[in-house]
């Protein structure tokens, strides 16, 4: 009897070290790595950050544009941010796919605005404001960028674009932005100069961003609307998020997002789930 609680005694004290040594050896192993998607950032100003500064090279690429804010997503890995200002979707295809591959597992792409000739619309409606021998030139390149909005030009190169992304990166997420208003929508009926040209900018917007929502439809991939986030935050407003410096009207920062800006970019590609594990 002796010796049969003896064993007893020896089995509990031998089971509770083996307890004790599994839960050490479990508490001692290391943490597994978190598998993060390849990301990598295609586009124009708007994608490399221009307007919220400090600028890395000559295209503006920004560290508070929203790729690089995506860096710090414990489901994200930024290979690079690509993104150049100044770019067309034919140019985002000849000079930055490049960067993709068979590996890359996210795309996000904002571009569009520079196949209507955004700079020239905005320096020359702008001039007409205060010159009205400028108003015929404003006249031209909105007519002009209209055009391409309402015969599907330019849905037609998005789509081309998203196309060539594919195929570059068959394995891939891809994600295409769209562009806020730089001035919040203002009641109609107006006729003064200003007034006008905000008119003028929203219309362009609503045509810019419902091309590109048209060819991320055709070509089956999300579009991210980014309007209602900045709305509230127009360069007409008491918090603007778009840059326009009045001092200096020749800034290469004016009507680009500032930090703010891009933190809304961030947030509505968040809330879309763009930069969910898949």
């Amino acid at each position: 009897m002796g010796i049969l609680k003896l064993r007893r005694r020896r089995t509990a004290l031998a089971a509770g070290l083996a307890t004790l040594a599994m839960a050490a050896g479990l508490a001692a192993a290391p943490a597994q790595a978190v598998d993060k998607s390849d990301y990598i950032a295609l586009g124009d100003s708007y994608a490399a950050g221009q307007g919220a500064g400090p600028y890395q090279d000559a295209c503006y690429r920004s560290e508070n544009t929203y790729s690089e804010l995506a860096a710090d997503d414990k489901a994200i890995k930024l290979v690079t941010n690509a993104a150049c200002s100044g770019k067309t979707t034919q140019e985002v295809v000849s000079t930055q796919l490049r960067q993709l591959n068979r590996s890359t597992e996210l795309v996000t792409i904002t571009a569009g605005g520079n196949n209507l000739g955004f700079g020239d619309i905005i320096t020359n409606c702008g001039a007409a404001m205060i010159d009205p021998t400028a108003a015929a030139e404003c006249y031209r390149v909105s007519t002009d960028a209209t055009a391409m909005i309402v015969s599907g030009q330019l849905a037609g190169e998005v789509a081309s674009m998203i196309q060539s992304v594919k195929a570059a990166a068959p394995n891939a997420k891809i994600v295409v932005t769209g562009y806020p208003y730089l001035y919040d929508p203002i009641s109609a009926g107006l006729t003064d100069p200003m007034s006008l040209f905000i008119y003028q900018a929203t219309d362009l917007a609503d045509g810019l961003n419902g091309s590109i929502a048209l060819a991320a439809g055709a070509t089956g991939v999300q579009y991210v609307d980014v309007r209602a986030a900045f709305l509230g935050h127009g360069i007409n407003t008491a918090d603007p998020w778009i840059n326009l410096d009045l001092a200096n009207l020749g800034s290469p920062d004016n009507f680009h997002p500032n930090a703010e800006g891009y933190q809304a970019y961030f947030g509505s590609l968040s809330y879309a789930g763009a930069y969910s594990a898949p």
